[in-house]
Parts: structure tokens; C-alpha cells; sequence
């Protein structure tokens, strides 16, 4: 069975190898070391098989699928095939299933219920807001956070979904052991120490061009529902939002200012037909199963300033609570569903953060 998995896996590594290819070869050979062993014009007849896929095959050692073998055992990386048991579901429905994944760190991660927020590198203080408080709100109900650990919006979101003690996956766009952006460096090892790293080219491999679109077929195939949070014309979150539709997926949007360049993409989703995200409620509906005692956080209308990245997760979803309009702190702790003492506990936290400001009554309106 190990000689077998190496072979499978040096045909992975064969140059213009998809899935479908693979596929032939496998039901026509019967294994993968028959794949390897057959001859020359056998493989050449079959259909869809070229003779340049042949030729490269037959410079394909098996030797190749050791050494991914050997990389995955020293970076402490799982590989995951489709006929193994971690191997997830959801991606087996996709067109073009991955014929190899390489997984780093709680594999329990991938049956779960799960939701990908993906959005902007280059984004608004508004996109960061919204990006948070989603995040947070999803993964404290159980919804595992799937996104491609990309500078901007999708680091907003992994870490997000970890500050609110949920779970996330990161998608790579290239091999494990390879840390892309190197600004994300902290991150990709919190993820890998406290969710999941996972990708579907082996461990030392660079990113490439055509590598991020495969990424993001990945996130949208691994999630229930696609959230775009801010996309500039022609972001890559637009491809994961077009993978997630070609897969028969929800796609989702948060709608935002018609001046701003990176709302254009979204807003275009929504007149398109993307069900808008106005509160965190409308991203949970999409996760009937799960039990949730997680406020529901309006996302529009609140006004203020943007909020400082010192705050605590509690008092980030506390402040979006907090409008223009004086507000009681009663009123806060029915709508949050957190204690009074918790309620003014925070509270304080915010007057001294400069977030908001307590008028007479014992009222406070956001800043």
C-alpha cells in the first residue's frame, strides 16, 4: 500500500496531469503502479491520454512521490487522498476534486459546517469592520472560518475567527513549508498551531500564477456559503465567488459605498443576484443545524469612527451595538444577551478607548 501510495503520488507531480487524466489512467491500469508500468503506445491509446502526457510520465521516477513523502514527514504534513476517510466531502461534488491534498494541523476541521470569507488585499477600514465582527460571530456558533491566507481582508478573517474562539482553515496557493506573503508569518503558524493549513501542492512548492485561482476553487469547494466582503473589479475574491456559483454554492455579499473602488466588485454580486449580508444573522441562517447563542450584529447604520485594532473581540461586537443614537445600557445587554455587569464592564473599556461617550441618563452613543 506505501508503494502504492508513492506511485499515486509521482503521478500527481506528471506535467498536464488533471483529474480527469488521472482518472483514466487509474480505471485503465487499475492502480497506479500499473499506470507507471504499462507500456508506451497501451497509455498513448487511450482516450484523452497524449502522447506528451505519456512522455512526461515515463520521465516521472517514482522516485518523485518519495520525496513528497519524505517533505510531508518532516514539516509534520498529512496527505490526504480521496479515498481516505479526512479526506472531505464536499470536495469530492466539486468539478475537478483535488487528487491530493496536503493537510497541517486538526484535520476534525474539515467535516465540520463551514463558511469562506474572502475579500480585498487592499481594503477600507469599513471592509476590516465588517470582516471581524462576521468572523468572530459565525465561528463563536460553530461555523469553521475557510479563507486563503492572503495579506488584507482574508488575514482579517482567520484571525478574527480565532480571537472569537472559533476555527479556521487557511488555504495555501502554494506547497507547506513555503510562507506567502512572508508578512503573514505569525499567522500561518497560529493557523497551523490552532486550526488548519491545507493545499493541494506538496510541501516547498512556490506560488505561482495559475496557483491561486486552483486555491480558490478549494475555499468556495470546502464551504456551505461564500461571503465577499470587499472586491475591487477583478479581485480574486470575484474567482472564488465564480468557483462557488460553478459549484453550486451560495455566494454572498456585504454591500458598500457606490465611490469606493474596492465595493464595486460586491455591489455588482448583489445586482447580480448575491444575497446581501446586512447583520451576521444573514450568514448563520445558511447553518440551521447549529445552536447559537450569538447576538445578531447589525452591520449598517451604526456610523462612528472606525473602530482601533486594540480592542478586545467582546468589545468590538459591544461597539457596532453602540449607533449614534443614545442608547441604555440595558438595552445593550438585551441585545447582546451579556449580563449588565459584563455590559458596563465593557462599556468602560470603550469610554477610555475613545469609542464612545456617556451622556446624561447613563446613555452612550458611538463616537
Amino acid at each position: 500500500m506505501a508503494d502504492e501510495r508513492v506511485a499515486y503520488l509521482a503521478l500527481t507531480q506528471v506535467p498536464g496531469m488533471g483529474p480527469s487524466r488521472l482518472s483514466t489512467l487509474l480505471t485503465s491500469c487499475g492502480t497506479a503502479s500499473g499506470a507507471h508500468s504499462a507500456p508506451f503506445e497501451f497509455l498513448c491509446a487511450l482516450p484523452g491520454i497524449s502522447r506528451a502526457l505519456v512522455t512526461a510520465l515515463k520521465a516521472t521516477p517514482l522516485e518523485t512521490g518519495e520525496k513528497i513523502l519524505e517533505s510531508a514527514a518532516r514539516l509534520g504534513v498529512q496527505i490526504l487522498l480521496p479515498g481516505d476517510d479526512p479526506y472531505p466531502g464536499l470536495l469530492r461534488e466539486i468539478p475537478e476534486p483535488p487528487p491530493v491534498l496536503f493537510a497541517l494541523g486538526n484535520q476534525d476541521l474539515l467535516p465540520r459546517p463551514a463558511a469562506a470569507i474572502v475579500g480585498s488585499r487592499d481594503h477600507s477600514a469599513y471592509g476590516a469592520e465588517v470582516c471581524r465582527v462576521v468572523a468572530a460571530a459565525a465561528a463563536q456558533s460553530g461555523v469553521v472560518i475557510v479563507s486563503g491566507m492572503a495579506r488584507g481582508l482574508d488575514a482579517v478573517a482567520h484571525a478574527a475567527a480565532l480571537d472569537g474562539g472559533g476555527s479556521t482553515i487557511g488555504v495555501l496557493g502554494n506547497g507547506h513549508g513555503v510562507i506567502y506573503p512572508a508578512a503573514n508569518r505569525g499567522l500561518y503558524e497560529r493557523v497551523a498551531r490552532e486550526g488548519l493549513l491545507l493545499s493541494e501542492f506538496p510541501p516547498g512548492e512556490r506560488p505561482h500564477a495559475g496557483s491561486f485561482p486552483r486555491r480558490n476553487r478549494l475555499i468556495s469547494g470546502l464551504s456551505r456559503v461564500t461571503l465577499v466582503v470587499e472586491a475591487a473589479a477583478g479581485s480574486g475574491a470575484l474567482i472564488t465567488a465564480g468557483a462557488a456559483l460553478d459549484q453550486g454554492r451560495e455566494v454572498m455579499a456585504v454591500p458598500g459605498n457606490v465611490t469606493s473602488a474596492v465595493s464595486v466588485g460586491t455591489n455588482r454580486l448583489i445586482r447580480d443576484g448575491a444575497s446581501p449580508l446586512l447583520e451576521s444573522a444573514d450568514l448563520l441562517q445558511h447553518f440551521p443545524e447549529l445552536v447559537t447563542s450569538t447576538p445578531t450584529i447589525p452591520l449598517v447604520g451604526s456610523g462612528g469612527r472606525a473602530l482601533p485594532d486594540i480592542l478586545s473581540p467582546e468589545e468590538r461586537e459591544l461597539a457596532i451595538l453602540v449607533g449614534p443614537e443614545p442608547v441604555h445600557p440595558d438595552e445593550l445587554a438585551s441585545r447582546s444577551r451579556r449580563p449588565i455587569g459584563e455590559v458596563l464592564g465593557l462599556l468602560s473599556g470603550l469610554e477610555i478607548a475613545g469609542v464612545v461617550e456617556q451622556g446624561p441618563g447613563r446613555v452612550f452613543r458611538r463616537l
